[in-house]
């Protein structure tokens, strides 16, 4: 009788990330255009510290974020996505940032999270930015083909230890069917829900449900857009600790501004 060819057990090699390329995307190659960040920081009225700052595009000359998105295409998008990722951590790696960095992404550009995310790990190990300081923040009124991938991305994204966000909640369509599937780590409350909410009844109705949602989530609200200081004694009132707005301190074009707290 023949016997039966052992079976040999084979080890995986260690994933590892080619860093080659990651100079060339923090000097925009792929792109036709050039930009650049500035910095806005999220703060902890309860620590009276940054909890992070969120990357905001700009042309290279200040131009603002619309000068550098209406540039983005179908064809370059992946490409732009990337990096963009690779540009912020460098920057924040060389400003000695030390609270989280908030990175925006674009999810119809990413069509596998395990695969395109390696782009950022090579970047961060470069530029010797820890990982866990991570947040990628979703515009919630980001039109995509399937809300399924998004869930995908956020799973993926926090399995792998980062910190996930949705922004602009409220400004349109609230998808609480992502919330319900897979709660994100931080929900940034629409400025538009947050301007004179101290006189909106409607508006503190709304923002105090989803003060509540969130606590039984599990996740932290960001209020974001805060100008007054009407309007954020109110919002600390329902138990809120993250903003950002003017009234703490505006973007600062590749710097990171110091906040001023009220009183």
């Amino acid at each position: 009788m023949n016997k039966s060819p052992s079976v040999q057990t084979v080890t995986k090699p260690p994933v590892l990330f080619d860093e080659s390329h990651c100079e060339q995307c923090a000097c925009g190659n792929g792109l036709d255009f050039a930009f650049t960040f500035a910095f806005q920081p999220i703060v902890d009225t309860d620590t009276r510290e940054v909890y992070a700052y969120e990357a905001l595009v700009r042309g290279p000359e200040q131009q603002g974020a619309f000068w550098v998105l209406d540039q983005v295409n179908q064809q370059n998008r992946y490409a732009f996505d990337q990096i963009c990722r690779v540009k912020a951590v460098k920057l924040a790696a060389k400003l000695g940032m030390k609270a989280k960095l908030s990175i925006n992404f674009m999810p119809n550009a990413v069509y596998q999270a395990e695969y395109c995310i390696r782009t950022t790990l090579a970047a961060a190990k470069t530029y010797a930015f820890d990982t866990r300081n991570i947040i990628f923040e979703l515009t919630e009124g980001e039109d995509l083909t399937s809300t399924d991938h998004l869930v995908s991305i956020i799973k993926a994204y926090q399995e792998m230890g980062f910190k996930t966000s949705i922004d602009d909640f409220g400004a349109g369509y609230a998808r609480y069917n992502i919330l319900i599937a897979s709660p994100p780590d931080v929900l940034k409350l629409d400025m538009a829900l947050i301007r004179d909410i101290h006189q909106e009844p409607n508006k503190q109705a709304v923002v105090i449900g989803i003060v509540e949602m969130m606590n039984r989530l599990g996740g932290r609200i960001v209020a974001e857009g805060v100008e007054t200081v009407e309007e954020y004694r109110w919002l600390s009132g329902q138990g809120i600790h993250l903003y950002q707005g003017y009234l703490f301190a505006r973007p600062g074009f590749e710097c990171l501004p110091e906040p001023v707290f009220p009183d």
